[in-house]
């Protein structure tokens, strides 16, 4: 029952996540577009007013005319739309999605021994440590160099490559992608809840009594807002690579997981200028370069056929078939110990199945050897080579 609940919490909250994510991220997009897209007001009584620039926008059969203002408007809206709650419902689902999954199942999610042995309670703490302490070091970072904005962009590149590889040195291949990602997420909600919304509260607490808003808080909210865009596509990879073994497994995921994040901040790169009328497909090109690269890094090497003795018999499905049932079947079963439902629905119960999973077996337990997840149920080397001469040999039933 307790799995089945889970396996509820998971749907519901997975839901939630991708739902308000997209809101969230469509929002800072589109406004990202628009920042860059504003023109300087033809209408002298415009200029006059304090507005900066603005947009015309054809969109669902309407036209929309976007202004921005310099600091302020002389008088106070009477209905001001807030933007936070797209953002705050992202991280609280978020969080919850990764509490559910990771934090309640350390041993199975966090832990890889052969990464680093160490208990449940110390693998939940670095965790939400890591978490933390992203927050604090970037914002350190922000403080001290935000008025050096190219310094400050390399200082939080490299202490982003620093994390990654910190977190790919303490936790499971998995569970560090995820982790950094995270790291990275509650940076782009922190900035929101403690620089930007506080910062236009005090701009509009200054109008309210009639007072000129201080321009500095507008200017470190866009800074913060930039970064965030620029965080969106590495953050969206690191979320969604837990389905992709082959980069997590790599001797070097660390380094893999930068550069595929790299890639994604140079996309967003040429998307954020060819909003400003530059078309740098260097950018683009570059990207994908740093992902054929990884493409190239993980591809696996040609298997070698597991030699057997003259005489041999041949390996049958029956010989695996223990091996499936103590390392693989405690997930993958139509009755699970370990998880409420199966995996992907594989079920590895029966020799049929057996069969007709074997090139995800041999892909995932022998080439990729990301299962089990965490080894947590301790698969030996001399088991994933029986395997794989079951697979070369034909997967014999």
């Amino acid at each position: 029952m307790e799995g089945f609940v889970t396996d509820w919490l998971n749907l519901v909250l997975r839901c939630l996540h991708v739902i308000v994510a997209i809101a969230w991220i469509g929002e800072s997009f589109y406004f990202v577009a628009l920042d860059n897209s504003l023109k300087p007001p033809t209408d002298p009584n415009a200029r006059r007013r304090g507005v900066f620039g603005d947009f015309w926008h054809v969109h669902g059969g309407g036209f929309y005319h976007m202004q921005k203002y310099s600091v302020a408007p002389q008088d106070m809206p009477e209905n001001l739309h807030w933007s936070f709650w797209p953002s705050y419902t992202t991280w609280m689902s978020g969080f919850g999605l990764f509490f559910v999954l990771y934090l309640m199942s350390p041993s199975t999610y966090l832990i890889d021994k052969s990464v680093l042995d160490m208990g449940p309670v110390v693998a939940v703490s670095a965790a939400l440590g890591f978490l933390m302490a992203g927050w604090i070091v970037y914002d350190t970072l922000c403080r001290l160099l935000g008025t050096n904005d190219k310094l400050l962009g390399i200082c939080v590149g490299i202490y982003v490559l620093i994390a990654a590889f910190i977190a790919c040195h303490v936790f499971a291949g998995r569970a560090a992608y995820l982790i950094t990602g995270a790291m990275i997420a509650t940076i782009m909600s922190a900035n929101v809840f403690f620089v930007i919304i506080p910062g236009q509260r005090k701009m509009v607490a200054a109008m309210l009594k009639g007072e000129t808003p201080n321009a500095i808080y507008g200017k470190r909210g866009k800074q913060r807002s930039v970064h965030n865009t620029y965080f969106t596509l590495p953050v969206v990879f690191a979320m969604l690579s837990n389905h992709y073994a082959m980069t997590y497994t790599h001797k070097y995921n660390w380094l893999i997981l930068v550069l595929i994040m790299l890639a994604g901040a140079l996309i967003r790169q040429f998307f954020v200028m060819r909003h400003r009328g530059q078309v740098l497909w260097y950018m683009p090109v570059a990207g994908l370069v740093l992902v054929l690269g990884a493409f190239a890094w993980t591809m696996p090497a040609p298997s070698v056929p597991v030699a057997q003795a003259a005489g041999a018999p041949t390996i049958k499905v029956a010989d695996i078939q223990p091996i499936i049932q103590q390392r693989c079947a405690t997930c993958h079963s139509a009755h699970p110990t370990m998880m409420g439902s199966a995996p992907a629905g594989v079920l590895l119960d029966t020799p049929a199945e057996i069969k007709q999973n074997a090139q995800r077996v041999h892909q995932q337990a022998v080439t990729l050897k990301a299962m089990p997840l965490g080894n947590v149920t301790q698969m030996t080397d001399a088991e994933r080579q029986k395997v794989a001469a079951w697979f070369a040999g034909g997967a014999v039933e």
